[in-house]
């Protein structure tokens, strides 16, 4: 069972989203936060396991929150929420170690694949985000990643999971996770979004 939390300072968001896991078998809602302290002290308390974060909250906004739970070290990934695209919203999101990021027009069919992939460390990206990270300023790459490491690396940014990018590199899925440390570990991240992220910031990703 998936736990989420919600956290969003609208009433009527908050209910809404409830109300589309509503009879999953796999996803309950386990709580709901009015604010980011109320996120953040909330996910800790009631152990989720995603956490549907909006940016723009009161006492501590979305970004403060994500990145006070990174450093928490608890398994909880966060799925910003947000109606907020530009890149001034989505790089620190992404930086202070959003999971995901999607816009509240996201069809809840696709809300829902996004919380199971979160939840499986996955990195899921609206277009419109991705667009923004692909369009930040590059920069020469610091450590270098190995050519198969690189190859890893934009299939992630291209959205494949782990099963499908072993298929396509035809190497097995613990090869990938493997390469997939490396990668975290050399671009200074710890998930797969916020190594898109840097990917891209440093030219490795086309």
């Amino acid at each position: 069972m998936i736990r989420v939390l919600i956290a969003d300072d609208h009433p009527i968001v908050r209910n809404g989203l409830r109300g589309a896991f509503a009879g999953l078998p796999d996803i309950e809602v386990a709580g709901e936060a009015a604010n980011g302290r109320e996120a953040v002290d909330e996910a800790v308390r009631l152990r989720v396991d995603v956490v549907l974060m909006d940016l723009r909250m009161p006492e501590m906004t979305g970004v403060q929150a994500i990145a006070a739970l990174a450093r928490t070290a608890l398994p909880i990934h966060v799925l910003v929420l947000t109606t907020f695209d530009s890149e001034t919203d989505v790089l620190p999101a992404v930086e202070a170690g959003a999971t995901g990021y999607l816009l509240k027009d996201t069809p809840p069919e696709e809300l829902i694949r996004a919380v199971r992939a979160a939840h499986r460390g996955e990195s899921v990206l609206a277009p419109s985000a991705a667009g923004q990270l692909m369009g930040r300023v590059r920069r020469p790459t610091g450590l270098a990643l190995s050519g198969r490491e690189r190859e890893v690396l934009q299939l992630v940014a291209d959205g494949a999971s782990n099963r499908e990018a072993a298929r396509l590199l035809f190497i097995s899925e613990a090869s990938i996770k493997t390469h997939l440390q490396h990668i975290y570990d050399k671009l200074g991240v710890r998930d797969r979004a916020a190594a898109v992220g840097e990917g891209y910031r440093r030219g490795l990703l086309r």
